[in-house]
């Protein structure tokens, strides 16, 4: 078995140790945060962030970078996206050459538009970097439901030893070289979830959610081709799948905060109210900076920063995307 280290102690963080641990690993959690890893190590719960989930001995806890990383056979990375390269530069003295780090964050930073591995890579040269996402929430992952996610890597050797390190009975992992694809699906996806939510805030129907679903993938999609990524990966599991999910579920932060600015709050009373980062709110500038870069058409991505940032109403939002000229739905298809 292996000796594994886990930076981020968020919800996310803390499920996947749990599913590490259960494979018969041992874990080093680190938390930047004092109280937390004092509350972990006494308790063996996050009593905030993932109630009621019960962590398992094999697993410990450290405020030391060099306890969490040196020696270790995989470091997962688990802080929220606008702090993956302030943590990464923390790191980098620590990680040895070839080590593997496996990036399981969302987003896209704002100001250089790089998706997380490549500021890993950037920050942290002397790494293999990976990743792993899909449709996952970490409430569910703690409680070991069936879930399935893909390892993104450079090589098949590294997608198999991370399919080795997380694969059980109720946690599958796929392999995909589309590490592009997979970080693009993973972290657009949070900003049509964010419009979702405004839709179930604003008291609108079953309709109204597959409408944002079907014409948001398709944004991501053409928008992820034209910078290089496989149309496939976004009609799987980190496309789709994640879209789905984020979307639809009661645990997903980003509808949740959506809901609430669709029933009068602002984008800042939102996240309070959330109490955890809503990953949408920091991607969604860098996804319309993206879209004009690419010349990609991506009108839900307009309308969520016109209400995040232009004062513009979420019902507005919406009265202006049922009010766009006349088009066909693939602009392919030929009468």
């Amino acid at each position: 078995m292996a000796n594994l280290g886990v930076i981020g102690a968020g919800s996310w963080g803390i499920a996947l140790s749990v599913v590490l641990a259960d494979n018969g690993h041992t874990v080093k959690v680190w938390s930047l945060i004092e109280e937390e890893v004092r509350m972990l190590s006494e308790k063996h719960e996050h009593v905030d962030k993932l109630p009621g989930v019960i962590i398992p001995d094999t697993v410990s806890f450290t405020t030391d970078f060099n306890e969490a990383i040196h020696d270790r056979d995989m470091v997962v990375l688990a802080v929220p996206s606008p702090f993956i390269r302030s943590t990464a530069k923390q790191m980098a003295e620590f990680v040895a050459k070839d080590q593997l780090i496996v990036v399981v964050s969302k987003g896209i930073e704002e100001d250089t538009l790089m998706i997380l591995s490549d500021i890993v890579e950037q920050e942290i040269p002397q790494a293999n970097v990976a990743v792993l996402s899909g449709p996952s929430h970490a409430e569910e992952v703690g409680r070991r439901l069936p879930t399935t996610v893909v390892a993104g890597a450079k090589t098949k050797a590294i997608a198999e030893k991370i399919q080795e390190y997380f694969m059980n009975q109720v946690f599958r992992v796929y392999s995909s070289s589309d590490i592009l694809g997979i970080e693009l699906g993973g972290s657009l996806k949070n900003v049509i979830a964010l419009a979702a939510g405004m839709a179930d805030g604003l008291g609108f129907g079953d309709n109204t959610k597959a409408a944002l679903i079907t014409r948001g993938i398709k944004e991501i999609s053409e928008l992820a081709v034209k910078m290089g990524a496989r149309s496939e990966t976004l009609s799987g599991l980190t496309g789709i799948g994640d879209l789905i999910v984020t979307c639809a579920s009661q645990h997903s932060r980003n509808r949740k905060a959506g809901m609430l600015i669709g029933q009068g709050y602002t984008m800042q009373e939102a996240m309070d109210e959330v109490k955890m980062v809503v990953e949408g709110v920091y991607s969604a500038k860098a996804a319309y900076r993206l879209s004009e870069k690419y010349d990609v058409d991506m009108p839900i991505v307009k309308e969520v920063n016109d209400i995040l940032f232009g004062g513009q109403s979420a019902k507005q939002g919406v009265v202006d995307l049922m009010a766009r000229d006349r088009k066909s739905e693939n602009t392919e298809s030929e009468w």
